[in-house]
């Protein structure tokens, strides 16, 4: 299971800088992990995660496998991109697939880069991004529900299904409100992320200040942060000047660098786990000589679903699952040692798989 997470922003914001980090990121770590770009503007990074670490380390493995994020970089946006002004709007769709959209903001004064609007503004910057995202789903909406509509009236229980969370969230969008304010039952959320709606996903604001701000952050971003509070959003404070910096750099160097500028670690990694725990994923792992790998499922998955993260047939042929907690395997030294103090358990089909947990899934097809 993956995550990725659409980009976008005005344009001269620090976006394709970011961007542009995260690849350079996953660049370097090519040597180490398994690593392929898509196209131009979709780049993969692994998730940090220093308990991956610790077990390939007890595990003896070979080769460590983190769990992945990709993202999908779009144009700069601008007033009426939804109608086809600027490059943004032909982009748009490269996004309706994703799983949560990432908001850049210009928190930063610097008279050398021209801001399209004009001045800093990173609160009407959100809205203006925003408000084109409402007008795209407004007409993407507008059009399909005049379908099911006449299919409802004949009869037809899936459209009627489809219009119950359709014609709230088109409500919505014509009172300017985002569709995520949409609160779908647990029967309707199949259907309301069907939809692909841009404003349907979680939101990360990523607020993007000057390299002397990153530490502290500055009032810029703080309005920023008091935003995403009020929504229930998520947000980080990050300079994407130091991560194009940093991306380049490597042990000792990144350290001290980063030391220098009193940060304790790159800006991406808050970037990259923000938008991790934005879907409330977890991670599972399994551990041996080969490798020791990070999976990422949904919270609350349950001992097959999860195994079919790894195969198909993991799930399919699906029997019991070896467990141990990750404190429990590095506790004991190990798979053995876990099993000899009585830490290995044997878990069913309606175990729901926790975080950290190490597996091994016994299945017959």
């Amino acid at each position: 299971m993956g995550f990725n997470c659409g980009i976008v922003g005005l344009p001269n914001v620090g976006k394709s800088t970011l961007f542009n980090a995260l690849t350079a990121t996953q660049a370097a770590q090519a040597a180490n992990y398994p690593f392929c770009t898509i196209e131009p503007n979709v780049g993969r990074v692994a998730v940090p995660d220093p308990r991956l670490e610790n077990l390939a380390r007890i595990g003896k493995s070979a080769t460590i496998i983190p769990t992945q994020l990709e993202f999908v970089d779009i144009a700069g946006l601008v007033r009426g991109a939804s109608k086809g002004e600027g490059l943004g709007n032909q982009f748009l769709a490269n996004i309706r697939e994703t799983d949560a959209v990432l908001y850049v903001l210009r928190c930063f004064e610097d008279t050398d880069i021209t801001h399209v609007e004009g001045s800093i503004d990173p609160i009407r910057d959100a809205d203006v991004v925003e408000t084109e995202l409402m007008l795209a789903d407004l007409d993407s909406l507008e059009k399909r529900v005049v379908s099911q509509q006449k299919k409802a009236k004949g009869g037809d229980r899936d459209a009627k299904a489809e219009l119950e969370v359709m014609e709230p969230a088109l409500a919505l969008l014509r009172e300017g409100k985002p569709a995520r304010m949409f609160q779908p039952t647990p029967e309707q959320k199949p259907i309301f992320k069907r939809l692909a709606l841009l404003t349907g996903k979680p939101v990360l604001y990523v607020a993007n200040v000057a390299e002397s701000d990153a530490a502290t952050g500055n009032a810029f971003s703080q309005r920023v942060l008091d935003r995403a509070k009020s929504e229930g959003a998520a947000a980080v404070i990050i300079s994407a000047a130091i991560e194009a910096e940093v991306a380049q750099l490597s042990g000792d160097d990144q350290r001290e660098y980063l030391e220098s500028l009193g940060l304790k670690e790159p800006g991406l990694n808050k970037v990259i786990r923000a938008g991790y725990g934005l879907l409330d994923l977890i991670t599972f792992f399994t551990v041996g000589p080969k490798e020791a790998r990070a999976w990422t499922v949904r919270r609350n998955a349950r001992a097959p679903e999860s195994a079919g993260v790894i195969h198909t047939d993991f799930e399919r042929g699906f029997i019991k699952a070896e467990t141990i907690a990750y404190e429990d395997f590095i506790a004991n030294g190990g798979e053995q040692g876990a099993k000899d103090a009585g830490k290995l358990r044997v878990e069913g089909k309606e175990y729901v798989v926790q975080d950290g947990d190490v597996m091994h899934f016994r299945f017959n097809v």
